[in-house]
């Protein structure tokens, strides 16, 4: 995963919030005692799920250090781990495992997903939101540009096949695991301003790694070849905002 950059990322929370919201109204539990955010980034979700469940023990857990250090800023009374969301597990099986924007970072979902439901405790809930936009210009464009001569040998090892798969996926590998299982997509008409504002919102994420694999000498001249691409694909309209259309996949599993 990238070395993140917490104030890029959230210079568009609102719109990456808004993800969390909608997949936490569909969370049916009133009560639960354990609550794990996985993948917490900036604390942010977290805080979601410690208003919605005040009386919970709440743990975020998140693999970036410059991330938790503003997490831990934010909210003395969430225990912050640091560690690698593939592989962490809890001391005991938990209520809430809720994950936004996070488990498409991770390959093999195959074997990934029936893990992280045996993580959480009967009666509990397994909560997943995650990006499938990947065949779309603002993260095709990245391929595109890495795959020039000029960058091939340092980047074409970064690009990864789709990592989220169609919601099918998650039913046939889910629905006999689980006792209930909710599986949505939605996609967003993300309405953004400034120039250039989607390769901007791109590069808080999915970006990121390519341009951390570059000399510093080297990164402007490879986002400045993205950002005209992307220029060209999302123009601004009459009104100076433009439309980004982002798709999410939502999953709800009772266990």
């Amino acid at each position: 995963m990238a070395t993140w950059d917490p104030a890029q990322y959230l210079r568009w929370s609102d719109h990456r919030l808004r993800p969390a919201v909608d997949l936490l109204q569909r969370v049916p539990l009133t009560s639960p005692a354990r609550v794990v955010d996985l993948g917490c980034g900036t604390g942010n979700v977290t805080a979601l799920l410690r208003a919605r469940w005040p009386e919970a023990h709440v743990t975020g857990v998140d693999a970036s250090r410059t991330m938790l250090e503003r997490a831990r800023a934010s909210d003395r009374g969430v225990e912050w781990l640091e560690a690698d969301v593939a592989t962490w597990t809890p001391p005991a099986p938990v209520d809430v495992l809720f994950s936004n924007a996070t488990l498409h970072w991770i390959d093999d979902h195959a074997a990934l997903f029936p893990r992280l439901v045996t993580l959480v405790a009967a009666g509990g809930a397994l909560a997943v939101q995650m990006p499938r936009n990947f065949g779309e210009p603002s993260h095709t464009s990245i391929y595109e540009v890495a795959r020039e001569a000029r960058w091939r040998a340092r980047l074409e090892k970064l690009i990864r096949p789709e990592p989220t798969k169609p919601p099918e996926f998650y039913w046939d590998l889910l629905a006999s695991r689980v006792s209930a299982l909710d599986v949505w997509e939605t996609v967003y008409t993300q309405a953004l301003t400034g120039d250039n504002s989607v390769a901007d919102f791109v590069k808080g994420s999915w970006l990121k790694p390519f341009l951390d694999a570059l000399h510093p000498d080297d990164r402007e001249s490879f986002e400045r070849a993205y950002r005209a691409r992307v220029a060209r694909a999302y123009p601004p309209r009459a009104d100076g905002t433009t439309l980004f259309p982002f798709r999410r996949l939502f999953m709800v599993a009772r266990c």
